[in-house]
């Protein structure tokens, strides 16, 4: 089973190739060419629909929850790739919170 980290940075190799070479037939390529409004649409639209899945019971509704999970990675990673963000940036980001409160880090930021 692969780990989580290699998938993802799989996911942002592919994406990051698909920037450089645009197949003909890719909706990565499709987004990437509608730059921030049309990859921001489709983040917005993921997060709506994870927040639904959550509120979804059972198994049926973790497995949803699972599934608009990763289409909403899978989106804000093409959003990452379209502004040349590496994701070890934002590993980054996430170690240097870890261990703040959070209501400490928003403080911080003011």
């Amino acid at each position: 089973m692969e780990t989580h980290s290699t998938i993802l940075a799989r996911l942002m190799a592919l994406l990051e190739d698909r920037k450089r070479n645009p197949p003909p037939r890719s909706y990565t390529s499709t987004l990437l060419a509608g730059g921030t409004a049309k990859i921001g649409a489709k983040i917005r639209e993921e997060a709506e629909e994870v927040v639904e899945a959550a509120g979804e019971p059972d198994e049926a509704g973790r497995a949803h929850l699972v599934h608009e999970a990763a289409d909403l990675i899978y989106h804000l990673a093409v959003m990452l790739v379209y502004r040349d963000v590496p994701l070890a940036d934002v590993e980054h980001e996430l170690a240097r919170r870890f261990g703040i409160s959070g209501l400490d880090e928003k403080e911080a930021r003011g």
